[in-house]
């Protein structure tokens, strides 16, 4: 026994990951066939607040499938949960993932409800394999009316979004605005302000895509304006990414070369010939829902990973991939090669948070998120990205801004912006973005021409009495 707790301890953790893997899929092969399965069959997952001492450690073991490690990390993105450490691996069809991760404030789960809640969308979410979030399809729902909008960004195009579908009695519900390389890409759910409901009018439908078109293609008339209009919900930020990659933001131009050598995100691929991989290797800055992008461009670009991991530091990710394609064989041009960087560093980018963070907490009326936008504009911010939520009649909507030329943003620009929202309602995080305000300069100009009152006066009475005598 002594022994064999020796030989555990000196295991790296990819080795003792290979080792559990292999157990676990045995005793699921004996299991598998000595019951007759139901319908749908409990994937095992494993949630683990001992093993380590500061993340929580959570297993999935399970038959593998193409869109499964997405949908997987994607249930942990969407509980805001960030994942410090990961290990993906595969043996022939069997798929194990192992996530350790904490919560947006570093902080281990302890609350038991959201572990509960954790564990049965995981074990749903890989019972689901063919399930429509995994193909991001529209859900239907007579709540609301969802709009899909891309287009070229330009200072001040959300406010003309918003001012349009205010005017046409759409009321935003829940919204997420990414720009990236000169281009945007919008998900919007609205309801119609008289029914609370999705818009069902053909015509009002009708009249709102061709206003909101005209809004996108500005004076340019640009013919990559494009927008959809549907009833139902989907996956807001899977969605962005793929509405992004269509437009085809990942192409070079003067602005992506420039934000090109202000990013921190590098990607190397190379072949693996003699085992069939690609090795994709990526570091960049660390941040929030990084392995779930990654793992989208890999998955829009129909490549599945059968082993990687994932370490983030304090403020460096790194991620090694080893990759195939879903048909076909490995990477083995130059041209395909360069597609995979591209796909990936511009997937990478579309969320980084350059600019203010503006976080909004109000109390939601008709007509809020309209003014908001238009006060930003008029502050001369243009908004980088948003993400727009309504819920219990609570507007809680964050910003990120910057200034339209690119300089740092004005101090008493901030000021302005605060003091006609209100100061209770719009925090400011602080940021590289936000020049310092300038040093107070009324009380030294007070005192300066005190002195030189006194020293005048001084002077005064001196000659006056000098004079008398």
């Amino acid at each position: 026994m002594g022994s064999l707790q020796a030989a555990e301890m000196n295991e790296d953790e990819y080795t003792k990951l290979i080792r559990i893997m292999n157990s676990a899929r045995v005793c699921s092969f004996s299991f598998l066939c000595s019951y007759d399965p139901p319908e749908i069959l409990l994937v095992p997952v494993v949630i683990d607040n001992d093993a380590c001492e500061d993340t929580t450690v959570v297993q999935v073991d399970c038959v593998k499938d193409h869109m499964l490690l997405l949908q997987l990390v994607q249930v942990l993105s969407d509980l805001n949960l960030v994942i410090k450490k990961a290990y993906i691996t595969s043996d022939g069809n069997w798929f194990m993932d192992v996530f350790k991760v904490t919560d947006r404030e570093g902080k281990k789960l302890r609350d038991q409800k959201i572990l509960d809640y954790l564990k049965t969308s995981l074990e749903s979410t890989a019972c689901s394999l063919t399930s429509l979030r995994s193909s991001v399809g529209i859900l239907p729902s007579k709540d609301y009316t969802l709009l899909e909008l891309t287009g070229t960004d330009r200072p001040g195009l959300l406010s003309e979004v918003c001012a349009v579908l205010n005017d046409l009695n759409c009321n935003v519900v829940k919204a997420e605005v990414w720009t990236h390389n000169t281009r945007t890409a919008a998900v919007v759910q609205v309801t119609d302000k008289s029914t609370h409901g999705a818009i069902e009018d053909p015509n009002h439908l009708s009249k709102i895509k061709a206003l909101l078109l005209n809004v996108l293609k500005g004076d340019s008339d640009s013919s990559t304006a494009k927008m959809t209009v549907s009833v139902g919900l989907t996956h807001a930020e899977r969605r962005l990414h793929q509405l992004m990659l269509d437009d085809r933001d990942y192409e070079h131009s003067v602005v992506a070369e420039e934000l090109k050598k202000k990013s921190r995100t590098r990607v190397t691929v190379l072949n693996c010939s003699d085992r069939d991989y690609t090795a994709v290797t990526v570091r960049s800055k660390d941040r929030p829902k990084l392995l779930f992008d990654t793992l989208c461009a890999l998955t829009d670009m129909h490549y599945s990973v059968y082993h990687g991991t994932v370490d983030a530091g304090n403020s460096e990710a790194y991620q090694e991939h080893y990759i195939r394609p879903s048909v076909g064989q490995p990477v083995s041009s130059e041209a395909e090669r360069r597609r995979i960087i591209r796909y990936l560093e511009a997937a990478i980018e579309r969320r980084a948070s350059e600019g203010l963070e503006l976080e909004l907490q109000a109390e939601d009326r008709i007509g809020l998120l309209s003014d908001v936008t238009r006060i930003i504009r008029e502050c001369g911010l243009s908004i980088r990205r948003a993400e727009i939520t309504t819920e219990g009649g609570k507007a809680m909507d964050t910003f990120y801004v910057s200034e339209m030329s690119g300089n740092l943003i004005d101090a008493n620009a901030v000021d302005s912006l605060r003091r006609q929202i209100g100061h209770a309602t719009l925090r400011v995080k602080q940021s590289p973005a936000l020049s310092p305000k300038p040093p107070e300069k009324a009380n030294t100009t007070t005192f300066l021409d005190g002195l030189f009152k006194a020293w005048w006066f001084q002077g005064f009475i001196t000659s006056y009495f000098l004079n008398f005598r």
